[in-house]
């Protein structure tokens, strides 16, 4: 049986810093050992992530990014798509962070 080339994941975490209408932010580009990272407004009071990324297995290690941005952010009402093509935890944390930075005034 053939696994899918490509893992999705999906996480919802409580926020408690409104971010407000924003236009779409898109950072980074998806390519050999990169990914993007499409941040949008989204209804209610979650910060809800969305990946799809062909670095299958890794989930422990993306709950684990994506809990760490959100400890820093604590974003509410957005929906973060990431898309992946095998970047480090270093370079999703820097995408992650350089959307959000995207956001202050």
């Amino acid at each position: 049986m053939n696994q899918p080339a490509i893992e999705t994941l999906d996480y919802a975490l409580a926020g408690t810093r409104p971010a407000g209408a924003f236009a779409p932010v898109l950072v980074g580009v998806v390519g050999s050992g990169n990914l993007e990272v499409l941040l949008e407004p989204a209804p209610g009071s979650d910060c809800r992530v969305h990946i799809e990324t062909s670095a299958r297995g890794f989930a422990p290690i993306w709950a684990a990014v994506v809990r760490d941005f959100h400890n820093r952010h604590q974003l509410a009402g957005v929906q973060l798509s990431i898309h992946d093509m095998g970047a480090t935890p270093a370079v999703v944390s820097l995408r992650l962070d350089q959307a959000a930075q995207e956001l202050q005034p």
